[in-house]
């Protein structure tokens, strides 16, 4: 008898997590009030409940801040790199300890599914922190000469869709590196910074070594422009980026950007169809297509267009939308409403240009913010789909009938963050991944990251490289 395999509900507990109705802002070691008062509110995007009630920092007090990161310089920068790398080790050992509720208050706070925040995004958390641990005695031995010294005071900027990873990647190396650091969440997801402050106190880091500023753009505009602030960490949109690379111009400050992308996965006629399938399926729509270095633009080769389209809608079918809570489920909640119209405002716009739509049968929750997963065919790279970043589940397809015309396409962009190659050949993988202008080329699989691995971009996804040994060197001066 023919029956439909049903998932039953899997829902991860509420109870592992403990949110406060209230926060303050951490600086030097203390939660506190904000000088003038102000507050925000952090809301669930599956439900839209106010989750917690956070202080708004303004600039007195990033002012604050950066005065204690630096009082905080002269003794970190001078403990030995092994003394500095026992608390490194110490807090990726509590995020460890702690990851199960970490990934519950990331999913409610960010609207992520909970597999991915509990199977990707804390065992990389805390992989940062214990990768960089092991370098905080091995400086003189990073290849940036005998006794590299560490800036100064480090003020970071993360955006929302990675909250607690994009974090690890900017506070571990700057820890290991000497550096103190005052970082600024999204404001649309803040609780998981300042659960880390409570982390760093866990830890028993000294005071001022790390400030947590919740607040909106002016809050990290005021941390960018602040005069004893020397070095400056972003990851978020290129137009933003772009404002920041004016601020910093003329100063001593060092820089790096992670910005925007509008990744090619490429997809030659000789590629195993059902391994490609699932690359792109996780290459756009894991985390909900919220992803810098996405896959968002799908080139084909002509010959198997239709046969990897036909697999490709047949597995977008079984992708199960709804409570991110769910371990069942594959699509949660786009993190805020501002976000979900402008992914439907894009998407119209293709439509209206004369691409092809096309979404799987997808019923979506009443409340929360969500958008199903979405394919465009018929697509030209003059169309508004192809060239933007949507930053949302919609994948745009193209096809190419050489390796020539693949790479051209590829090329043919304003970003350069990622890309990915999927062959047999590994002289076409070489061959091609060579002439590609990304930042990280991924062959035969996609989203794959390592603390031990750089990443960045080129051209407008910005300069400077996080991760790996090149990760260090953004902050020491060398």
């Amino acid at each position: 008898m023919a029956s439909v395999f049903a998932y039953a509900p899997a829902p991860e507990s509420r109870s592992v997590v403990d949110i406060a109705p209230s926060y303050g802002l951490f600086i030097d070691g203390e939660f506190v009030e904000s000088a003038d008062g102000k507050v925000f509110k952090t809301v669930s995007p599956s439900s839209e409940e106010v989750l917690s009630e956070i202080a708004q920092a303004g600039a007195e007090d990033v002012d604050r801040a950066v005065k204690a990161a630096r009082k905080a310089f002269e003794k970190w920068s001078a403990l030995p790199g092994s003394e500095r790398a026992k608390y490194l080790f110490r807090i990726a050992r509590i995020i460890q300890e702690r990851s199960r509720e970490l990934a519950v208050l990331e999913t409610l706070d960010n609207g992520k599914p909970i597999k991915e925040t509990r199977d990707a995004d804390l065992p990389l958390v805390a992989a940062h922190f214990f990768y960089y641990a092991g370098w905080a005695d091995k400086l003189g031995h990073a290849g940036f000469g005998a006794s590299p010294r560490p800036l100064g005071v480090a003020g970071q900027v993360i955006p929302w869709n990675f909250p607690l990873l994009m974090l690890a990647w900017k506070i571990a190396p700057a820890l290991a590196t000497g550096n103190t650091v005052v970082l600024k969440p999204a404001e649309t997801t803040p609780l998981s910074a300042l659960f880390f402050a409570d982390i760093c106190r866990q830890a028993g880091l000294p005071k001022g070594v790390v400030n947590i500023l919740p607040g909106y753009g002016d809050t990290g505009a005021a941390l960018v422009a602040h005069p004893d602030v020397n070095k400056v960490a972003f990851t978020g949109s290129t137009a933003v980026g772009k404002e920041i690379a004016k601020t910093v111009a003329g100063t001593r400050k060092k820089v790096t950007l992670e910005l925007g992308g509008k990744g090619a996965n490429i997809v030659f006629d000789d590629a195993p169809i059902d391994q490609a399938v699932e690359g792109i399926v996780n290459g756009i729509f894991f985390n909900q297509g919220q992803v810098c270095c996405a896959g968002s633009r799908l080139l084909v080769q002509e010959s198997i267009h239709e046969e990897l389209l036909d697999s490709l809608k047949r597995r977008l079918s079984t992708l199960r939308l709804g409570d991110p809570l769910d371990k069942n489920t594959d699509i949660g909640a786009i993190n805020s409403e501002e976000q979900l119209a402008r992914i439907t405002s894009l998407v119209e716009r293709g439509e209206a240009e004369g691409a092809e739509r096309w979404s799987p049968a997808c019923e979506l929750p009443e409340s929360g913010y969500w958008f199903a997963p979405t394919l465009f065919t018929n697509v030209t790279q003059a169309h508004t789909v192809a060239r933007d970043e949507i930053f949302g589940p919609v994948l745009s397809v193209l096809t190419f009938r050489t390796p020539d015309e693949a790479v051209a396409k590829a090329n043919n962009t304003p970003y350069g963050l990622s890309a990915g190659i999927w062959t047999e050949k590994g002289s076409r993988i070489l061959a091609v991944a060579n002439r590609l202008r990304a930042g990280v080329v991924w062959s035969n699989t996609f989203n794959k990251f390592d603390p031990t691995s750089p990443f960045g971009g080129y051209k407008e996804s910005g300069f400077g490289r996080e991760g790996g040994r090149h990760g260090l060197e953004a902050y020491l001066d060398v």
